[in-house]
């Protein structure tokens, strides 16, 4: 499991432990899969066991005296490695076992006739089955490997669409934008304004906020997106008539690592400065403190308006042209590892329509995993109702990973590798 003939210690990667027959062609994977479902599957049981075997024999081996340095400290990794694996699978086989058993004793209560005792029997196998599932949920964020840009901080831009009759587009943009201010004040976390530009009657054109703290591009990664928004405009015509119209804005998040290595040659920017828009203070409409720079090579342009400095709004343009830059590095590693995938999670996708918002119906639909929710007032505010959401998505995605990562080695062992 991880030695050679002659008992020298190989070192593998996490996923990388299990050989076995797998039979993910005659399991279709639903829409409703959660994480019990995948870790009731017979294949994802094997594979875990035979880690948990492995963690075994590496705390056994540990544990000899002739090992020289390197393979201590070979053997100390991969212990470290699947502890924490060994000691999930353990706990959720023990409430399994527990589950198990409270399901035949409310089978006795039913046979019995004992009402109360039954309800009570069944509200604990209601929580055990929610601590079921945060466990089998823990156990694959640990299987599957973070990505390099989660614990980045993000640039994330919005921009209205266009649509026939009105100003929907720019009001969603503008209540969108709003949502992810509120979110990142639910998550603690930092969100700094590098552009806003305000559409005539109240809405929003674009916007770009910097947000940082803890994981920012983990939970918004999945956001960037064509949204699209239905609903009955509340002046003009429409209103009147109460004709349902349809509108989308974009969303566009960019990772940003503290440190980006990306060199701009000067000759190659075109600077030009403006009069900035909107809300901002007194200095809007007043000094040209407003930058915009044009990459010229790629064509990329970047606005900054907010500071009253016109050297603070420069610098903050340079460092978001240089996260954009960036991005087309990080997009080209990002639609590699998921080519494979069937779902594309995380890629910018514009042209695709990832999540709908029905206000004349009160529902928001997120169409990469047939999500639903009601009360799309909640969902604007920001808070728990969106990161319900947002965490449905890192969820689904997580047992994509793990899937995917399970067929491809089906399909390698079919392909005698």
């Amino acid at each position: 499991v991880g030695l050679h003939n002659h008992g020298f210690w190989r070192p593998k990667s996490l996923l990388d432990t299990a050989r076995f027959t797998l039979s993910f062609n005659s399991w279709h994977r639903k829409i409703h899969q959660d994480s019990q479902a995948l870790w009731k599957h017979e294949a994802v049981q094997k594979y875990l066991e035979t880690l948990s075997k492995e963690y075994q024999q590496v705390s056994h081996l540990l544990s000899a005296d002739s090992l020289n340095d390197f393979e201590q400290r070979t053997l100390r990794r991969r212990c470290a490695d699947l502890s924490p694996i060994a000691a999930a699978f353990q706990e959720i086989k023990e409430a399994e076992k527990e589950a198990q058993e409270l399901e035949a004793m409310c089978r006795e209560l039913d046979r019995r006739d004992e009402k109360q005792l039954l309800e009570l029997a069944l509200e604990e196998k209601e929580t055990l089955d929610e601590k079921m599932n945060l466990l089998c949920r823990k156990l694959f964020q640990l299987l599957v490997p973070k990505e390099k840009y989660d614990r980045s901080p993000v640039i994330l831009e919005v921009t209205a669409g266009r649509t026939t009759g009105g100003d929907i587009c720019q009001q969603f943009t503008k209540e969108m934008f709003e949502m992810y201010q509120s979110y990142a004040d639910y998550k603690h976390w930092t969100f700094d304004i590098v552009n806003y530009t305000p559409a005539e009657i109240g809405g929003l054109h674009h916007a770009a906020a910097h947000i940082s703290g803890e994981d920012v591009y983990r939970h918004l990664k999945y956001e960037g997106g064509t949204h699209r928004v239905q609903r009955i405009p509340e002046t003009g015509m429409s209103s009147r008539m109460q004709r349902i119209h349809t509108g989308t804005m974009s969303v566009i998040v960019l990772p940003q690592p503290e440190e980006v290595d990306i060199k701009v040659d000067p000759k190659d920017l075109r600077i030009d400065t403006f009069r900035a828009k909107g809300a901002g203070g007194q200095h809007v409409n007043k000094t040209d403190s407003a930058v915009r720079i044009v990459h010229l090579p790629t064509g990329l342009a970047v606005e900054c308006q907010q500071e009253r400095s016109q050297q603070l709004n420069k610098e903050i343009a340079l460092r978001t042209l240089r996260a954009k830059l960036f991005q087309q590095v990080i997009e080209k590693q990002l639609s590699q590892e998921r080519s494979a995938r069937k779902l594309q999670l995380g890629t910018r996708a514009q042209s695709e329509r990832i999540r709908t918002y029905n206000f004349t119906q009160d529902r928001v639909t997120d169409h990469r995993i047939s999500y639903e929710a009601r009360n799309i007032k909640e969902i604007l505010c920001g808070k728990e109702e969106l990161d319900k959401l947002i965490n449905r998505l890192l969820e689904f995605a997580e047992i994509e990973a793990v899937t995917e990562y399970l067929e491809n080695l089906q399909a390698s062992e079919g392909g005698g590798c």
